[in-house]
């Protein structure tokens, strides 16, 4: 019998304990899958001071030690709190100094060296533990000093044998501070910081950087993004750095958590459904949607949501632009979120003007996001960028056909409705520019309006679409095994 792969995980958020975006569901949703398929799997984490009391009381001591960390020698407190959930096991890194405030970030400065002293506990931890992993996986730049220390500083202990491998969820932010500032909280040599490594400019250094250069293998959410990436509209300045790695960078997309996103079992919706009552049970939820927004209560309209963070990124600066020619009559819009105030504002505006057809719902409200993606007909997702994405999974998982931009995850996960092949899962659009946007609204209206049939068949098409993280874990596992072997 194959020994199993042991699998240690290192990121700086993760549901339950603590989450801010699509990281902290990747951190707990891409775990428990590799467990499935037989892996060993330590998620190693923060011990952040906004984790809620009721998992702390649960966590087991598991030893303390000091560790060297600056360039001039001082020391730190490392403690090792432990919990078992799901077969997975998680271990806090403990320091009050660092982590007993922010939520759990505060401004880049005090961060850097809070991720500095994470990323080399998080290999001190798995020496002191005895478990030396075959793979660890780090994510995004708060853990991408992991591979620099571990060729550099634990080469020769147990845990140096590991291949690494750096996870990029959004390449937006780098960890990029002044060099002097990171040479004395990383403790890492003077040699590195040189232009193949982390130097990032004459005046910076981008822990970012460093890590791909040193990482085993790059992956990212999605095939798409990883070709994005590579060029200078995508790459946030790094797109040479990653062409030159290209060969050890590849994309998987992510998947849901397909126990929580269940709408047939789902206790947040006002009529809980599968694949063969979809049809029937959604308008329902349409209705107790319309009922609890204020809206106008007609099943004949369409209803278009929005759950977002109000921020450029996601493209609101078109629905912006677009907003009053989608509101025909016929069609309702739900927004739920929020951001920039400059569109919190906005849709506040649309919704006044706009009374019992817009709902703007400036805040987030999980039970009404359940809804929202249950009751709805269409979701909206015209991001500028959207490395994988996860809303476009949770509403297609619930029968609801997403309106996407063909950029990152979008383009690999919804394929374009065509009513001749009876195929396809939503309606999509190219190039950012706000009247495509509106062309692919009118053609999902068209389908909606006049073709029920071929509407209703994507609904039931749409959810059972496999968007579970078993195919995408199957994928890291092979990742995995060529790092290992190659």
């Amino acid at each position: 019998m194959a020994e199993k792969r042991r699998i240690a995980f290192v990121g700086s958020e993760c549901y339950p304990f603590v989450k801010t975006g699509g990281l902290g569901d990747v951190m707990y949703a891409l775990p428990r899958a590799l467990v499935s398929e037989g892996c060993e799997v330590r998620v190693i984490l923060p011990l952040y001071a906004c984790i809620h009391q009721k998992y702390k009381e649960n966590m087991e001591y598991k030893g303390s030690f000091m560790m060297d960390q600056t360039a001039d020698g001082r020391s730190f407190f490392v403690g090792i709190m432990e919990l078992e959930m799901d077969g997975v096991i998680y271990d806090f890194v403990e320091n009050r100094e660092f982590f007993d405030w922010g939520n759990p970030y505060t401004g880049l400065w005090e961060d850097i060296p809070k991720y500095c002293f994470f990323s080399k506990a998080s290999l001190a931890i798995l020496n002191y533990l005895d478990w030396a992993p075959d793979v660890i996986h780090c994510h995004d730049w708060q853990a991408s000093l992991v591979p620099l220390y571990l060729r550099t500083k634990f080469w020769a202990t147990a845990v140096g044998k590991a291949k690494t491998v750096l996870t990029i969820h959004n390449l937006r932010f780098q960890g990029i501070c002044s060099i002097e500032h990171l040479k004395y909280w990383s403790g890492l040599r003077d040699d590195l910081f040189d232009y193949p490594v982390l130097k990032h400019n004459e005046a910076e250094a981008n822990m970012f950087k460093g890590g791909l250069a040193f990482a085993t293998r790059i992956t990212t959410v999605s095939e798409t993004y990883a070709k994005e990436i590579q060029t200078p509209a995508f790459g946030e300045g790094l797109d040479a750095h990653l062409r030159y790695h290209s060969p050890k960078l590849s994309g998987i997309v992510n998947g849901i958590d397909v126990e929580q996103w269940d709408p047939a079992k789902d206790t947040l919706l006002a009529a809980q459904y599968d694949v063969d009552s979809a049809v029937e049970q959604k308008k329902e939820n349409k209705r107790a949607l319309q009922e609890r927004l204020g809206l106008d209560q007609d099943g004949r309209k369409m209803l278009i949501g929005l759950v977002s963070r109000l921020t450029d990124q996601k493209g609101l600066d078109l629905v912006d632009a677009i907003f009053p020619k989608v509101i025909d009559g016929n069609t309702q819009v739900v927004v739920l979120g929020t951001g920039d105030p400059r569109y919190e504002n906005a849709f506040r505006w649309f919704e006044s003007q706009y009374k019992g057809t817009v709902c703007s719902y400036i805040s987030y409200d999980e039970p009404l996001a359940h809804l929202i993606y249950s009751g709805a007909d269409a979701f909206l997702v015209p991001s500028l960028f959207e490395p994988c994405g996860l809303t476009q999974l949770i509403a297609m998982r619930y029968g609801t056909a997403p309106i996407v931009r063909e950029t990152g995850g979008l383009k690999d996960t919804v394929q374009p409705f065509r009513g001749d092949a009876n195929e396809g899962n939503g309606f999509t659009f190219d190039k950012y520019d706000a009247n495509l946007l509106l062309d692919a609204i009118n053609q999902a209206k068209t389908v909606f309006f006049t073709n029920r049939g071929a509407w209703d068949e994507m609904v039931r098409r749409n959810m059972r679409k496999d968007v579970s993280w078993e195919q995408s874990a199957k994928k890291y596992m092979s990742v995995y095994d060529e790092t290992i072997n190659g």
